[in-house]
């Protein structure tokens, strides 16, 4: 059975009357993009007293963000390196996590994933969506830079089995993901699993996107993450592979399931 709850969670002490008598407590949550400073700290010191408070093991969904630019292909042993406010804040969080578990007022744990196949992602709305109704895809970042796409029912099944499992705790794990391919492969088999015709693919001008941007703040955001598209961003999952015994889902079914999710949402 499954029980939904409206509440704020950044209210600690709402949270910790939720989580009381719970097992484990997962934090999923997702700010939008251009509050993340604003929203996170809030949530994630709530998260953390929530955890202390009911003794449940918090694990967390997070991101390769912290490691930064430049950090080559990621391990969870890549050093959290990023400068910029926006990247090193779930580092930040991490941290805090961890010397919480180290001096034993809490268990924590979390998983981190890179940009999912199904929605609601940067591919998903931006690429799939345009494509199930035919039109031309217009993307706002570079579509030939091979990276690492997590499918997020894996992201599911990983969040679970590391929140079940002791071995896991004090720890992060990075999500067991396919081999890096470029946005113009993943589009090209997502048309394939879901019968559609080869994609019609163009990338908006970077100077465009940064003029919109002045207006927009979530488009702004872009250029924080720009990155991630300029240069092979890539996620090594071998570590969760190996203790776990978890294997990717076959990638056919993740874009599948993502043009059914994109159908339902509208």
């Amino acid at each position: 059975m499954i029980e939904r709850i409206a509440a704020n969670a950044a209210d600690a002490n709402r949270l910790s009357t939720i989580a009381e008598g719970a097992a484990a407590l997962f934090n999923c949550a997702n700010p939008a993009y251009d509050r993340w400073l604003i929203d996170w700290p809030p949530i994630s010191a709530a998260t953390l007293k929530a955890a202390e408070r009911s003794g449940a093991v918090l694990a967390t969904h997070a991101t390769l963000y912290p490691y930064g630019p430049g950090s080559g292909v990621m391990t969870e042993a890549t050093p959290l390196a990023a400068t910029h406010p926006k990247l090193r804040l779930r580092g930040e969080m991490w941290r805090n996590a961890l010397e919480l578990h180290q001096a034993g007022r809490i268990r924590a744990t979390e998983i981190r994933a890179s940009d999912h196949i199904q929605p609601q992602s940067l591919v998903s709305l931006a690429m799939f969506r345009p494509m199930l109704a035919g039109k031309r895809v217009m993307s706002p970042v570079l579509v030939d830079v091979p990276r690492t796409w997590t499918s997020i029912r894996d992201a599911a099944r990983l969040l679970t089995m590391v929140a079940a499992d002791e071995r896991a705790w004090g720890k992060a794990w990075h999500v067991p993901s396919h081999d890096p391919m470029t946005a113009r492969e993943l589009l090209t088999k997502f048309a394939k699993a879901n019968g559609l015709p080869e994609p019609r693919l163009s990338v908006i001008p970077w100077s465009v996107i940064w003029a919109v941007g002045i207006f927009a703040p979530l488009i702004r955001e872009i250029r924080t993450t720009r990155y991630q598209f300029t240069q092979p961003f890539i996620m090594d999952s071998r570590l969760a592979r190996e203790t776990f015994g978890m294997q990717p889902e076959p990638l056919e079914m993740a874009l599948r399931d993502a043009a059914q999710m994109m159908r339902t949402l509208g």
